[in-house]
């Protein structure tokens, strides 16, 4: 008999993750990974800051889908077969321990994501999967009998970095560009997020529909002087919100030299992705700088600091949890000035200073996609997927996993986890005779 032929279109970490996992189910079968650049697991590379964020510590199936803006509902039976605790440990089982962060977030324990490309690739290599780069897929079609061909650019190789070079990988080198052709039994489709609406196409030529891509997980362009120059002051806690929406999220925050960073932003980029699109980046944002307090508590601070230090300036003691040279631009914003005292602040400049720093308003202006997630809203839509195969609805033998779909998580490790699981499930389903 044949070894049936699958082709896996996209060697990022959910198009290993359904090879490998249909390997193990199905050692006979003719496995390929195709990579359109010159290397494997790239986003795996420089996630994390370079550590690779592998997952998130939420081992409760229903309250892990509640970290998807996109997704949440399809997710809950897969992440019943497959979920973080499932991620840990098959990275433990091929010698790979992870380590939670106390933000949840999970990393492997050497802090080097080349720990996790080392092991999918050496997986993939023990587990025979042919594994090719260089190679992007430039159409695709279903023929009569069932099977798919495609037509597929191979070209040179770019200059190699001290980057992801797939371990035993094919390689096309030396061979000038050529439109090529391959047939298979199965296709995945694992081609990462669709930025535009071009990336989709290979679905969309197979009769799929795509939700419109728009960036998720991105940083807010703030233009105040005094902001930018406060660049790198960060806070463990606040509470930023757009009013006028529902979106509010708590959270750390990071100035930056343009704007505005951190957990607190990006899950609110993420939750407001569509909203936030459609006013074109321009909105008011407000930032509660002591979201543990409301203004009857912070009136209560105020009393007690105009009897313990009421000699001193306003400006050079700053309430505890905000650092000292933001307090000191928080009180000029507030129109306090510099040499008021606190046993001399008036009513009207407590109800102002009150205001400022429990509701800032600063004009956004602007993104800037975060480097290290570049996540998508948007993709194939999810109405025509079997999410207990991700096997298209609409063209058997197709099947989908990770970003190309319209799931997108938080900032956390969510994102990685969904590719995990989706590519797990298609990696079974791939595998059924």
């Amino acid at each position: 008999m044949i070894p049936e032929r699958i082709v896996i279109v996209g060697g990022g970490a959910a198009g290993f993750f359904a090879a490998l996992t249909c390997a193990a189910a199905r050692p006979d079968a003719k496995i390929t990974v195709l990579e359109k650049t010159a290397h494997f697991l790239a986003k795996v590379k420089i996630s994390g800051g370079g550590r690779c964020n592998v997952t998130h510590a939420c081992f409760d199936a229903r309250e892990l889908t509640s970290r998807y803006p996109r997704g949440e509902r399809a997710l809950i039976a897969p992440f019943k077969q497959f979920q973080a605790a499932d991620t840990v440990a098959w990275f433990e089982q091929r010698g790979v321990k992870l380590k939670t962060e106390a933000d949840g977030r999970m990393f492997p324990t050497t802090d080097s994501s080349q720990t996790i490309i080392d092991c999918l690739l050496n997986a993939a290599h023990a587990a025979g999967v042919k594994l090719k780069t260089n190679c992007g897929v430039e159409s695709v079609v279903k023929n009569p009998d069932g099977r798919f061909a495609m037509k597929f650019e191979r070209r040179a190789p770019s200059r190699p970095d001290s980057g992801v070079t797939p371990l035993r990988a094919e390689t096309v080198l030396g061979v000038p560009t050529e439109s090529e052709m391959l047939s298979c039994d199965k296709l995945l489709l694992a081609t990462g997020g669709c930025r535009t609406p071009a990336l989709g196409q290979l679905a969309v030529s197979l009769g799929h529909t795509l939700a419109a891509p728009v960036p998720s997980l991105f940083t807010f362009h703030v233009e105040i002087p005094w902001l930018r120059e406060l660049a790198g002051v960060s806070l463990e806690a606040v509470e930023a919100s757009v009013p006028g929406t529902h979106l509010r999220e708590r959270g750390a925050l990071l100035l930056t030299h343009w704007g505005l960073s951190g957990p607190a932003i990006l899950r609110l980029s993420a939750w407001g992705a569509r909203e936030l699109h459609e006013k074109n980046y321009h909105f008011a944002l407000h930032i509660n700088w002591l979201p543990h307090l409301n203004e009857e508590k912070l009136t209560v601070q105020f009393q007690q600091q105009r009897k313990s230090q009421p000699a001193k300036f306003i400006i050079n003691t700053p309430l505890a949890k905000i650092p000292s040279r933001l307090w000191e631009q928080l009180v000029i914003a507030s129109g306090v000035v510099r040499d008021t005292r606190w046993a001399a602040l008036s009513g009207a400049g407590q109800h102002k200073l009150l205001q400022q720093l429990l509701r800032s308003e600063f004009p956004v202006t602007g993104k800037s996609l975060n480097k290290d997630e570049f996540v998508t809203c948007g993709g194939v839509r999810l109405n025509e997927i079997n999410f207990k195969t991700m096997e298209s609805k609409l063209c058997p033998g197709l099947f989908f996993a990770g970003e190309v779909l319209d799931i997108d998580g938080i900032t956390g490790g969510f994102n990685f986890q969904a590719a995990w699981t989706t590519g797990w499930l298609a990696g079974r389903a791939l595998a059924e005779p």
